[in-house]
């Protein structure tokens, strides 16, 4: 089944912004942490969890940076909705997919990229095709352009 909207943070601190790397299959990507809502949450409810549960993370949303309707060949999500946070808590480190459990989470690693620094970008032999688009779209919302 898919799911309508993809609420996704973009923790930032000190001009970095926090990605998680993830595996999957004989894949590893790197995706700003995010998720679909559960019951009624509101979307800000959702952010929040999905930051603390994929990061460890305590954040507080500030406001919606974009709107966007996802590319193919996206099958899990129509659209995605990108939030600036800010931490309030907590020590960054690889979360857990709830749904997976702790030994079958795809997260394996977090880091931080530099807002100001394109070029410093390691994507430690990853393909960044979809992380590098949304960075770039993230970096020229929020004036780094």
């Amino acid at each position: 089944m898919q799911r309508q909207t993809r609420y996704q943070a973009a923790i930032l601190e000190n001009h970095r912004i926090l990605l998680l790397r993830i595996e999957e299959q004989d894949d590893s990507f790197w995706v700003i942490p995010g998720g679909g809502q559960e019951d009624s949450e509101s979307e800000e409810e959702c952010v929040i969890r999905e930051v603390q549960e994929e990061t460890h993370l305590q954040v507080e949303v500030e406001r919606l940076i974009f709107h966007d309707k996802a590319r193919p060949p996206d099958l899990v999500y129509q659209q995605y909705k990108t939030y600036l946070c800010r931490i309030v808590g907590g020590v960054a480190r690889p979360g857990v997919e709830p749904e997976l459990g702790e030994a079958e989470s795809p997260i394996k690693d977090i880091g931080w990229f530099d807002l100001r620094a394109v070029d410093s970008w390691d994507w430690h032999n990853s393909s960044p095709s979809f992380a590098l688009i949304l960075l770039k779209r993230i970096r020229k919302e929020l004036g780094y352009e």
